[in-house]
This record gives structure tokens, C-alpha cells and sequence, in this order.
């Protein structure tokens, strides 16, 4: 197939996780042999720090103007097989509405902050998807699953809700032996509503043990914040850095985004990439986690420092390590990009005007999804 996504940034991972949900996503579909072009804004802020300006398993195209893009590369949008717009894409209203009016393939909004979106959508000031949209589009791809995609469904009159959850690039993230130069790290970029739960969960740790060493990466944190003196803080991090970081940590931290606890089952990028990379991660707690990784045996669960504090000093390295090997045994079958890009095409092989198009018998099967 031919597939179109327009995306906040595929050349640049600084300051988002859209960037390597896509890479992955992509390339996989790819592999398979689907062509993709991937449309980007130019924005100053992404211009400075692209790690990838050229991805090699699809077109990129960067435009400055939304007419002058249509005007270029319109017919192959609107001839492309399948048309996706992705969350937090600049001017995606505008876009949304020319693609579902013209595009005579399958169009789908991919949500890659769906509880985010939901909350913008009642507030009124959503600038990327507004209510009307929701129903003209084919397909509502979202991050968080549940209950959510039901919502979407009856409130917003979506034709179809289906999850397609953030992923780990295998290809990317695995385990390194090296010697643990940190107890425990997080990794992420600044968020007000993170910064407490991140206070309390490594900061707090960091006091109670000043024998312990800890590290926090991630760009846009306030200039003015004292980490403790046992704690090393990383402006920014590239992709290419993540495996070293999470291999050098016994144990790390996941803090989930306060709408995202609410809306359940929501599982970071960051959560996917530490555990591939076999290290047992410590989590905050939100609905349907389970769904992901088993408690206590694939991940552990905290609220407190103190929590935290007794998984760092009283489990055993021979448990430390069986567990991040379980929870990497879990990625693998579950949650890579591979796995995606297949729910993906089997989302679109549901849609009645393509059951013909795709290899639904002998060689790859795309199963059927319910509409």
C-alpha cells in the first residue's frame, strides 16, 4: 500500500516521544513493503536538533506552508491507500478536514496523547482535532486503551476506536553488560504534573539513601530546581543514548502524566524501552497496568520513597535480573514495533473497501478487526 502520515516529527526525538513511535512504526511497515511518505512541519525548535534528517525507510518531506504542501504533494494524498494524521500536528484541524474530504483511501487520526486530547476537546481549545472531525474519519487510532475508546466512540460519535499503544524498537533497545554506574534513574522530559511524583519518588529516595547514586535525563527542566547531591541530571538524551542509559541503572523509574493515570491504561514509550533492555522497572501505579506487565513479577509498583527505597536495597541482584528478563520476554512478544505495524494493517484490512486489496490468504494474513 501507499500510506501517507502527517506527524508532529519524525527527524527529531528533542523534547517528544512522537519521534520514535513513528521511526519504529514506519520501518516495520516498511519491511513489509508498503511505501510511506511522511509529512512534517518545519518548526525552528525541531530544525536545531533533528537526530534523524533523513530517515532511510520512507520519503520526509518538511513543508513551511499547508497550501504550498497540498499544492505539491495533494494527489498523492488523495490517491494514497491509507491517509493517517497524527496527534499534535500543526495546523491539523485544516489538515483533517482536506484529507477527509478528499482522500479516497482510509483516513485515521492517530491519537499519540489521547487523554491529553480528550481534555483539550472539552475545554475547547484542542488546535489540532475538534468534535466534528471525530465522526468523518474512518479509523480513531489511540494510545490509551479501555474504557477511553468507548468514550470516543458514544460521546464523540467515532465510526471506529481501536488502541495501537506506544512500542520498542528491539532493533534499537536490548540488553548491555556493563557495570550499574546508577541505582536508579528516570528518563523524561520536563512535565508540571510529572515533577511532583517524580519529587517524591526520586528525589525523596535520593535523600533518604545518600549512599545511593541516582540520575534523572530529560530536557526543559526548570533551571532553577535543586537536585540532591547524589543525583546527576542530563540536559538531553538522543534515542541512540537510551539503551546505554537504562543499561547503566539497576533499576529504573516510570512516572506516568497525571491524565494518563486517570484515563488508565496508558503505557509510556520509556516504560516499553527500559524493559526491553532488561532493566526491572519501578512504577507508578494507574488502571490496567496489568494489561501490559504483571505485578511483582514483570514490574514493581510504588507510591512512596519508602517504597521505592525497599526495592533498591533489599531485592536480591539474582531477582533484580530475573525480573527485568521477564519483563523483556514480555516486550517481545507484546509490545514491539513489529507487533504495531500488523495491528495497523489489520485495522485497515477490517475496512470493507480493502478486504480485497490485501493478502488476506497465503503468505502474511492480516486478520480482520470488527467495524
Amino acid at each position: 500500500m501507499k500510506i501517507v502520515i502527517f506527524g508532529l516529527s519524525i527527524t527529531s526525538s528533542w523534547g517528544n516521544g512522537h519521534a520514535t513511535t513513528y521511526r519504529g512504526l514506519v520501518r516495520e511497515l516498511a519491511k513489509l513493503g508498503h511505501e510511506i511518505l511522511f509529512l512534517e512541519r518545519d518548526v525552528p525548535w525541531y530544525a536545531t536538533s533533528r537526530d534523524l534528517p533523513s530517515p532511510p525507510y520512507c520519503r520526509t518531506v518538511l513543508y513551511n506552508s499547508v497550501d504550498l504542501l497540498l499544492s505539491d504533494y495533494g494527489r498523492e494524498i488523495i490517491e494514497a491507500d491509507c491517509v493517517i494524521v497524527g496527534s499534535y500536528v500543526p495546523d491539523g484541524i485544516e489538515i483533517g478536514r482536506w484529507v477527509t474530504r478528499k482522500a479516497k483511501g482510509i483516513t485515521a487520526f492517530y491519537d499519540i496523547d489521547t487523554p491529553v486530547t480528550l481534555a483539550k476537546l472539552e475545554r475547547g481549545d484542542c488546535e489540532y482535532l475538534n468534535p466534528e472531525l471525530i465522526p468523518i474519519y474512518r479509523l480513531y487510532l489511540s494510545f490509551t486503551g479501555g474504557q477511553i475508546l468507548e468514550r470516543i466512540r458514544e460521546q464523540y460519535g467515532a465510526r471506529e476506536a481501536v488502541p495501537l499503544y506506544c512500542s520498542v524498537d528491539p532493533e534499537v533497545h536490548y540488553p548491555m553488560q556493563q557495570p550499574a554506574r546508577w541505582d536508579l534513574g528516570y528518563l523524561g522530559t520536563y512535565s508540571t504534573d510529572r515533577q511532583s511524583p517524580l519529587e517524591r519518588m526520586l528525589c525523596e529516595t535520593a535523600n533518604l539513601w545518600k549512599e545511593g547514586r541516582f540520575v534523572v535525563a530529560g530536557a526543559q527542566y526548570p533551571a532553577g530546581i535543586a537536585w540532591p547531591d547524589n543525583m546527576k541530571h542530563i540536559e538531553h538524551l538522543p534515542p541512540e543514548q537510551h539503551r546505554d542509559f537504562y543499561s547503566a541503572q539497576r533499576f529504573t523509574l516510570n512516572i506516568t502524566r497525571k491524565y494518563m493515570i486517570q484515563a488508565g491504561y496508558s503505557p509510556s514509550v520509556r516504560l516499553f524501552e527500559a524493559a526491553a533492555c532488561a532493566v526491572p522497572v519501578i512504577s507508578d501505579q494507574w488502571p490496567g497496568i496489568e494489561e501490559f506487565f504483571i505485578p511483582g513479577e514483570e514490574i514493581l509498583l510504588a507510591s512512596t520513597a519508602e517504597e521505592v527505597l525497599g526495592y533498591l536495597r533489599e531485592l536480591s541482584d539474582e531477582d533484580r535480573q530475573a525480573m527485568g528478563q521477564r519483563a523483556r520476554k514480555r516486550v517481545l512478544r507484546s509490545h514491539t514495533a513489529g507487533r504495531r505495524a500488523t495491528e495497523l494493517l489489520n485495522y485497515i484490512a477490517g475496512c470493507e473497501q480493502f478486504r480485497s486489496k490485501l493478502p488476506l490468504s497465503g503468505g502474511t494474513h492480516y486478520g480482520l478487526c470488527r467495524f
